[in-house]
C-alpha cells in the first residue's frame, strides 16, 4: 500500500478526534449563547476550517508523494469512512434514533453538515492543488 494511504488512515483517525473537539466547542461554548441550529452552523464552518487546517498540515509536511488521483480516492474514503462511523456510532453506540441521524442532512431547514461531508471529500485534492500547489 502506497504511504499516503496509510497516512490518509491516520489522518482520518485525527478527523475524529478533532471532530470530538468541535463538537465539545460548540456544547460548552458556542451553545449556551445562541440557538441549536445557530450553534450547529457555527460548529459547520469551525469544523470545516480545523478540517482544512489538518488537511495543510499533513499535505504540506508529508514525506510520502501523491497524485490527484491518490487524493481523490482519500477523500473519497474519508467521506464514506465518516458516514458509516457517523451512522454506526450514533446509532449502536450513542443510541440516536436513524431519524435524528438524517436530520443533519436536510440542508432546506439550515442543517450544513453536507457541507462538511462535501468538504471532507473534495479537500485533499484542493488543498494540495489550489493552496499548495502540489500537483
Amino acid at each position: 500500500m502506497e504511504k499516503i494511504y496509510l497516512q490518509a488512515i491516520g489522518i482520518w483517525v485525527l478527523f475524529v478526534f478533532v471532530a470530538i473537539l468541535n463538537g465539545s466547542i460548540r456544547q460548552f461554548l458556542i451553545l449556551p449563547r445562541v440557538n441549536e441550529l445557530t450553534a450547529h452552523q457555527i460548529s459547520c464552518f469551525t469544523g470545516v476550517s480545523l478540517f482544512f487546517l489538518v488537511m495543510l498540515l499533513w499535505l504540506k509536511f508529508t514525506g510520502a508523494t501523491y497524485t490527484g488521483n491518490n487524493l481523490i480516492v482519500i477523500g473519497i474514503s474519508f467521506l464514506i469512512a465518516t458516514i458509516v462511523f457517523e451512522f454506526l456510532f450514533g446509532h449502536y453506540i450513542m443510541g440516536h434514533s436513524w431519524a435524528k441521524l438524517l436530520h443533519d442532512y436536510n440542508f432546506f431547514e439550515g442543517r450544513l453538515w453536507s457541507l462538511v461531508l462535501v468538504w471532507t471529500t473534495v479537500g485533499p485534492y484542493v488543498v494540495a492543488k489550489y493552496v499548495l500547489g502540489k500537483i
